[in-house]
């Protein structure tokens, strides 16, 4: 008699680190036994993987269990990530859920769903943080272009608005071998690219004695991968070796994503952040002397504690004169048992969003100046999988969105392309060069 398999489906929110657990997740269900579908389609099993990085990502979390138990009634419900973690109690009490699994435990998820009984109660496991907690070894694989490979878990940061230590523990990272390991597994797939991913990758060694840098250099060795990207890395661990080694070595792609969150040495003081602006400006400096169409991106908190529109008109100038490709701008989010909550001086909502506006707009000038620096260069696209209005598209290595009219040949390859102009979609348009 044939057995019948449970339907199963995972929902990701949040960052690049997420999607490379939730792929792993998913990889320790027996194929025999469950049947992946896609999310938005009645499942048996739904498994939610969480954000908790602002109250907004909160709200999203809530509104997405929500979704799928209304999907599919009777639904086994599990949840899991940062949001499991930090208010195991709180999702818990939403009517439907069955399992909230902590940090270390949604590893051994599949074990926990050898009975998929709805539970009157959800059971909640573990969701504590110790300063022993392992690294558990994640790669995003079969549902995109490119590959989430995840080298760092952690921080040590203690900036004064971020849950994430509590969330997930002190920084740490296997030994470089064994990245090998799993960067060799995500090559012998066919990918092409590889987004190496963490909470503080920069900060990648600390718990083995090694660096970044070092990392970089064995990976580059692996056949088969033929670009990295650096996902994200803050402004005080990105060394000159580092941006050296981009500029000399094409498989590192010339594209900085690099945190900022205020363009004001007094708000970064109140953030607690390891750094002054004068340094974020100098690491930007360096890239564009030695890589000059370089991608760099910033983040950027606005209506922190405390900051006054003098503050706001310095983060301004700051960003305004500095050379960057594009930023990325959030509202400030008070997060509960953070030291950010009890600061004084709060930024009304509406002065909070005036702000954002603002600097959203500088943000968009600054692509389309960037844009226009790279008409007529020539720059290697890896192009998707899939067909986008009548076109194949993908990033150039400084990470610029490209489209080409559609050719399936183009899918999951590297093609050098000439970029010719800015189109109506915001990408640029290209031709083909080899």
């Amino acid at each position: 008699m044939k057995t019948v398999k449970k339907k199963i489906a995972f929902h990701t929110l949040g960052c690049k680190l997420n999607f490379a657990e939730t792929s792993t997740m998913s990889r320790s269900f027996p194929p025999e036994i469950f049947e992946r579908v896609p999310a938005n389609t009645k499942a048996d099993i739904y498994i939610i993987n969480t954000c908790s990085v602002t109250d907004a990502a909160d709200k999203k979390c809530r509104q997405v269990i929500k979704k799928f138990i209304n999907l599919s009634p009777g639904a086994f419900i599990a949840v899991v990530g940062c949001y499991a973690q930090l208010k195991p109690q709180e999702i818990s009490s939403i009517p439907g859920v069955d399992l909230v699994l902590g940090m270390n435990e949604k590893f051994d998820i599949a074990s926990y769903l050898e009975n998929t009984q709805k539970k009157a109660v959800a059971e909640i496991h573990s969701c504590n943080i110790s300063e022993t907690d392992s690294f558990n070894p994640s790669f995003s694989m079969g549902d995109r272009t490119r590959s989430f490979l995840k080298v760092q878990d952690g921080c040590d940061y203690g900036c004064s608005y971020c849950t994430i230590p509590l969330a997930r523990g002190v920084s740490r990272n296997p030994g470089i071998n064994e990245i090998i390991l799993e960067a060799g597994k995500i090559a012998e797939t066919g990918v092409k690219e590889i987004v190496l991913t963490g909470v503080n990758i920069g900060d990648f060694g600390k718990s083995t004695g090694d660096t970044f840098e070092s990392l970089l250099r064995e990976l580059i060795t692996i056949e088969g991968i033929e670009r990295y990207r650096i996902s994200s890395i803050e402004p005080n661990l990105l060394t000159d070796e580092i941006i050296v080694l981009t500029a000399e070595n094409k498989k590192i792609l010339p594209h900085f994503h690099i945190p900022l969150q205020s363009g004001s040495d007094k708000i970064l003081g109140l953030m607690r952040r390891r750094y002054k602006r004068n340094l974020f400006a100098s690491r930007v400096a360096r890239i564009r002397e030695i890589i000059p169409l370089a991608g760099i991106g910033a983040d950027v908190i606005i209506g922190f504690p405390g900051e006054t529109e003098e503050d706001f008109k310095d983060t301004f100038t700051f960003l305004s004169d500095l050379p960057l490709s594009y930023l990325h701008v959030f509202t400030f989010s008070e997060r509960p048992d953070t030291v950010a909550a009890s600061l004084p001086g709060k930024v009304s909502h509406a002065e909070k969003e005036r702000r954002s506006r603002i600097l959203s707009e500088l943000s968009s000038e600054k692509q389309e100046d960037f844009k226009r620096k790279n008409i007529g260069t020539i720059t290697d696209v890896l192009f998707e999988r899939t067909r986008t209005d009548g076109y194949a598209t993908g990033f150039s290595s400084n990470y610029i969105r490209v489209q080409y009219p559609w050719n399936a040949r183009l899918a999951g390859t590297v093609r050098k392309v000439k970029l010719k102009a800015i189109s109506e979609s915001g990408r640029m348009s290209s031709e083909l060069t080899d």
